[in-house]
């Protein structure tokens, strides 16, 4: 049996016998409006905005809502195990942090804080290519926790080349490779705000510190930071990519390499006939392409189509365990945490890191058991009814 990450409710109880009490709500539907009280209007629709009318990130909601678990009774679910094996890395439950940059609009530590709370509950974290922290800081205070790098491709080979260099050489072992934002889409709540921190220098720490990138300015990042700025945004932005460019990934790569943002199987079938190891089946939280499919909803194909060959792992939505058990009972392998994290560092740091993932864990791990499962192989499409 694996850590009983359910205790977390007991913890919690017996403070209460101290006078104390969370340090912000457990409920992930408050979560948001908490975040929205503790930052600025640009900071917080950065991270809470969505594509267009926002119809796709309701959609990611709504998919989990058309699912319902079904619970069975007396299945000796006292002891649970709720451990998992990701591309050859043993987790002690399925669930990462997904990539989210420009953590330093919401709290100055940013993706140190994140770091280190992952690493302390043993959670894979997925370093974004636009974080506010180097490549090498990140990966010291991840210390010893397993660690993925999330790469925006940018169009200039060297500098590609340089930064997943610099990401192997600092422990980051698995390359998630982000298919779905080669342009930024429209978002109203920015737009209106007129709020991208790129602009402000937020989230350019990783290419300002490779010298590839460097290397082609004529002036460094610290004398002309406009110039620097804009030169990255042109090279991460603006020209999508074709299916014959994976080879040099992995040329240039010799871990796992998982494609990011996959909602077809058509896609997830290339992804296996272009060699990669592994799929997120993922509309970047809704952030991308308005009145697209939730992306719940594309899963069970795509695990159909590709789950025997490579891990299929999910993202868009998580809020609740009973979230993640859906996704996981439907094909994926693992899911991956995005949005209540990051409220929880912008409230208190790398502890509100901790009690959000902490709080994920134990509701997973108390549902699991409730709904009378043992383990998470335990979980299949019969698990759940299609309401």
């Amino acid at each position: 049996m694996t850590e009983r990450f359910g205790s977390y409710q007991n913890e919690i109880y017996l403070q209460g016998l101290g006078g104390s009490k969370p340090p912000f709500t457990t409920d992930p539907n408050k979560l948001a409006a908490a975040a929205e009280r503790a930052l600025e209007p640009g900071p917080f629709g950065y991270v809470a905005g969505a594509a267009g009318s926002g119809a796709t990130d309701r959609a990611n909601r709504a998919a989990f809502d058309r699912w319902k678990l079904v619970p069975r009774m007396l299945t000796d679910a006292t002891d649970r195990d709720l451990s998992a094996t990701v591309l050859g890395t043993e987790l002690p439950a399925p669930v990462l942090l997904a990539p989210i940059g420009v953590q330093s609009i919401v709290h100055a530590d940013a993706e140190l804080a994140t770091a280190r709370a992952a690493a302390s509950l043993g959670v894979p974290m997925v370093l974004s290519t636009a974080a506010s922290h180097t490549i090498e800081q990140v990966a010291e205070a991840n210390a010893a926790g397993p660690r993925w790098f999330q790469l925006y491709w940018p169009s200039e080979p060297d500098v590609c080349a340089s930064l997943l260099s610099r990401a192997k050489k600092a422990g980051f072992d698995t390359l998630v490779v982000t298919l779905d934002t080669w342009t930024l889409a429209w978002r109203p709540t920015d737009l209106d705000q007129t709020y991208l921190p790129f602009l402000n220098g937020e989230g350019v720490a990783i290419p300002f510190s490779d010298p590839a990138f460097r290397g082609l300015l004529e002036r460094t990042p610290e004398e002309d930071p406009p110039a620097a700025i804009l030169r990255w945004i042109a090279m991460v932005t603006g020209t999508d990519k074709g299916w014959n460019q994976l080879s040099f990934l992995r040329e240039h790569w010799d871990g796992p390499i998982v494609l990011k943002g996959i909602q077809h199987p058509d896609d997830a079938r290339r992804a296996v006939d272009a060699g990669m190891d592994g799929v997120v089946v993922s509309n970047h939280g809704g952030r991308q392409v308005d009145g697209a499919i939730g992306s719940l909803e594309a899963l069970p194909a795509i695990a159909n189509a590709v789950g025997d060959r490579i891990e299929v792992l999910f993202d868009s939505g998580i809020r609740t365990g009973a979230d993640v058990l859906k996704a996981l009972a439907l094909g994926a392998k693992a899911v991956l945490l995005g949005r209540p994290y990051v409220y929880g560092l912008a409230l208190a740091g790398e502890d509100g890191v901790r009690h959000v993932l902490r709080g994920l864990l134990a509701d997973l791990d108390l549902t699991l058991g409730l709904s009378g499962h043992r383990t998470i192989a335990d979980l299949t499409p019969d698990s759940l009814v299609r309401n």
